[in-house]
């Protein structure tokens, strides 16, 4: 089942229903989030977008590329989730998305790119332990 991203069956401020003027459109399609997780090997998926591009997600991640200063970066294993601040339960499913503060070997990290759009998870240092 695809992910409608159109304003079409939405209602008005009124509160009144609108009547589509056209058809869905294919540009309007979304798709499922990827929900990163911690696995025992690095699980990623090739996915064709608009415009011919590649969009790559990671669908499980083992690694972590760690900044700990402005010219260091440290490639880490990913331990746990400790809080994901985008939503509660992903710190409980364990899920890695932008801003979640993971545990690495090098201390707790807080994540700065999108898994799900860049393919890959970089980290910032936020305590040494």
């Amino acid at each position: 089942m695809s992910v409608y991203h159109g304003d079409l069956f939405k209602r008005k401020s009124t509160g009144g229903k609108k009547n589509p003027y056209r058809s869905k459109r294919k540009y309007e399609m979304g798709r499922p989030p990827t929900l990163t997780k911690i696995g025992e090997e690095d699980e990623i998926k090739k996915i064709r977008v608009k415009g011919g591009g590649v969009k790559i997600r990671v669908l499980q991640a083992t690694y972590a590329n760690v900044a700990i200063e402005k010219d260091r970066v440290v490639r880490a294993r990913i331990l746990d989730v400790v809080e994901n601040p985008a939503n509660r339960e992903f710190s409980r499913m364990k899920v890695i998305t932008k801003g979640a503060v993971i545990k690495t070997e090098v201390g707790n990290a807080v994540v700065t790119s999108k898994p799900g759009a860049d393919g890959v998870v970089n980290a910032r240092l936020v305590s040494a332990g």
